[in-house]
């Protein structure tokens, strides 16, 4: 054969298949995991079965496959890189108190329409406990009641709230849907 040449696919199959146990090591000295390099040798293996042919004489079939798994290497970080930054963005997101303060704010106006529809009772017991942070012990001190009496008219106060919430806003409430366009006092 002439340098330049196609060195035969088998045999270049071959040599890689040698060099297997190689080339995981080499990936997972550079990846910190054997179970992420195991899956980019898999990967690179694949990619690089069909070119095995276009490998030249002059050229290492061990050589040019290291260079598939460099490429690999990168590819994968910067997989790893878009995907870190995806979630820093959306744990900034979650961490920014403006971030959705909007639609919070309308689903909370929502609510509160609809708790000022329920008995007064269920209507103090919720503004004092849910939206004001009272403990229940402190509200039953407060109203004259019991521990008990008191957990069991917040208890009723919110399955009244949320039977309302449910008429109002229909099957997006039960699916947690917080796009509120109820309007002011429902559909």
């Amino acid at each position: 054969m002439e340098s330049g040449a196609a060195v035969p696919g088998g045999e270049a199959v071959r040599v890689l298949v040698e060099n297997h146990r190689a080339f995981l090591r080499f990936l997972e000295r550079r990846v910190g995991s054997r179970e992420t390099a195991e899956d980019l040798l898999q990967e690179a293996f694949g990619r690089a079965l069909p070119k095995v042919a276009t490998i030249r004489k002059s050229e290492s079939a061990v050589a040019w496959f290291y260079r598939v798994l460099r490429n690999a290497i990168i590819d994968h970080r910067r997989r790893r890189a878009a995907g870190d930054r995806a979630l820093e963005a959306f744990a900034r997101e979650l961490e920014d108190p403006a971030e959705g303060s909007e639609t919070l704010e309308e689903v909370c106006a929502c609510v509160g329409r609809l708790a000022g529809t329920l008995k007064p009772e269920y209507a103090e017991a919720l503004q004092r406990i849910e939206v004001e942070g009272m403990a229940v012990k402190e509200f039953a001190a407060s109203r004259g009641l019991t521990a008990g009496n008191a957990a069991v008219r917040v208890h009723r106060a919110r399955e009244a709230l949320r039977k309302r919430v449910l008429e109002s806003c229909g099957t997006c409430a039960e699916h947690g849907c917080l796009d509120c366009r109820c309007g002011a006092g429902g559909k």
